[in-house]
């Protein structure tokens, strides 16, 4: 998946995607995390009291309209409590949270040359130069 998810990890992940297919030559094309996720309302942690849903929204769990919804990902997990006393469904299943990497597929954006896939970023980095 392209993001959204850790710095660290989509940059990693989009890094040996590019390497692979610039070694073999072959196209590539990318994927939001979020589609990857089947069976509800897309909810990932985004640590720092914050989650990633649909749309590009990234906020506190706590803000997001969730009543009468199913909610499916890590953060609806990590949330559950919250989310379930405003009137949210969460699947007990473990493997309803988890992403599918053929989802991911089915989404692909068109295949083209590596260095076209971006990663999703959705806020700004905690890393600030320093000011020296």
């Amino acid at each position: 998946g392209t993001g959204p998810g850790s710095f660290t990890s989509i940059r990693i992940g989009l890094a040996a995607a590019r390497g692979l297919a610039l070694a073999l030559g072959v196209p590539v094309a990318g994927s939001s995390t979020l589609t990857a996720l089947r069976g509800g309302v897309p909810v990932i942690d985004a640590r720092r009291g914050e989650v990633f849903s649909e749309g590009g929204v990234v906020c506190p769990p706590g803000q997001l309209d969730v009543a009468g919804k199913g909610l499916v990902g890590d953060g609806a997990l990590r949330y559950r409590e919250l989310f379930e006393a405003a009137g949210a469904i969460v699947p007990p299943e473990v493997e309803a949270h988890r992403p599918d990497p053929l989802l991911l597929v089915e989404h692909a954006g068109p295949f083209g040359p590596a260095e076209n896939v971006d990663p999703l970023y959705l806020r700004s980095p905690d890393a600030r130069p320093s000011q020296a």
